[in-house]
C-alpha cells in the first residue's frame, strides 16, 4: 500500500475509531476482565485470559468464562483464600498446551505476588523504564517463577529478552495501562504511561503492518516490535498502541 504518511495516518485513525468502540468488546476476550469491577478481579482476570489468549478467540472467550468459574467468579478472593483442596477442580482444565499443572502454579504465584510484592501492578512500576515496558515484562517473569514450579510452565510467560514478542502480556498490558475514554480498555493502572506500551503483535497485526509498510522484519519476534514500535511512536508518541485496533480490525474482520 503506497500512501504517503499524513494519509497513512489519516487511514489508520479512521480505523481507530471504527474498532476502539464498546460493540468490539462482544467479540473479545477483554469482555472477561469487563465482568468486573474491583480492581484486583480485573487485573487478575486480565491477566489469566490473555495467558490462555492464543487460537479461535470463541475458544479462548468460553475457557477464560470456564476457567473464571472454576474461580468462583471472585478471582482475587480466590487468589488469596483458597487452600491446597480448592485446587483440585483446577487439574482439568485444559486450553491448547495450558493446563491444570500450569494453571495450579499460577494460581500459587499470583498469591505470591499479591501477598509478597504488593501485586501485580507494583512489579510493573518498579521495573518499567521510560519509553518501554519490555524490560519489566523480563523481570516479572523472573518474579512469576521466583517460587518452586515445573518447567514446562514457563513457557506460558514471554520473555522479549529472549526474543519474544511477547504478544498475550503486551495485551494485558494495553488493557491495564491504556485509557481510551470510550471503556474498552481499563486504564486502571495509573502510574504507568500509554506511551510505554508496546503493540501486540501477532500474525494479523505483523501481515497489515508489513502490507501498509509498517515493518519490514518478517519474523514476529522482539526486533519486529521494537520497529512495529518505533513507527507507531512516530504516528501518535503519546498513544502509539491504539494503532492495535485498526491492525487488528483490519485484519480479522476486514481480512486487509
Amino acid at each position: 500500500m503506497d500512501i504517503g504518511f499524513e494519509e497513512l495516518k489519516d487511514f489508520l485513525n479512521e480505523k481507530v475509531t471504527q474498532y476502539n468502540h464498546p460493540r468490539f468488546i462482544a467479540s473479545d476476550p477483554i469482555q472477561v476482565p469487563h465482568g468486573y469491577s474491583f480492581k484486583e478481579d480485573i487485573e487478575i482476570s486480565g491477566f489469566l485470559t490473555s495467558t490462555i489468549a492464543w487460537g479461535n478467540r470463541k475458544m479462548i472467550i468460553n475457557n477464560a468464562q470456564k476457567l473464571m468459574q472454576l474461580l468462583g467468579n471472585s478471582p482475587y478472593d480466590f487468589i488469596l483464600n483458597h487452600k491446597e483442596q480448592h485446587l483440585t477442580p483446577l487439574e482439568n482444565f485444559v486450553h491448547r498446551t495450558f493446563n491444570g499443572t500450569d494453571l495450579k502454579y499460577f494460581i500459587k504465584s499470583l498469591n505470591n505476588i499479591y501477598t509478597r510484592h504488593n501485586g501485580l501492578e507494583a512489579i510493573f512500576n518498579a521495573y518499567a523504564e521510560e519509553g518501554s515496558l519490555q524490560n519489566a515484562i523480563h523481570k516479572f517473569k523472573k518474579v512469576f517463577f521466583e517460587i518452586e514450579h515445573v518447567q514446562r510452565t514457563q513457557k506460558h510467560i514471554s520473555d522479549p529478552a529472549k526474543g519474544s514478542a511477547a504478544k498475550r502480556i503486551n495485551m494485558f498490558l494495553r488493557w491495564m495501562v491504556r485509557q481510551d475514554a470510550v471503556g474498552v480498555d481499563f486504564g486502571i493502572w495509573n502510574n504507568l504511561s500509554p506511551r510505554q506500551l508496546s503493540c501486540p503483535l501477532d500474525t494479523h497485526s505483523g501481515n497489515v503492518a508489513r502490507k501498509l509498510g509498517l515493518l519490514q522484519r518478517k519474523q514476529n519476534d522482539a526486533k519486529a516490535l521494537f520497529e512495529l514500535d518505533t513507527f507507531l511512536r512516530k504516528l501518535d508518541p503519546h498513544d502509539p498502541v491504539k494503532y492495535d485496533y485498526a491492525l487488528f480490525g483490519l485484519g480479522v474482520f476486514e481480512k486487509f
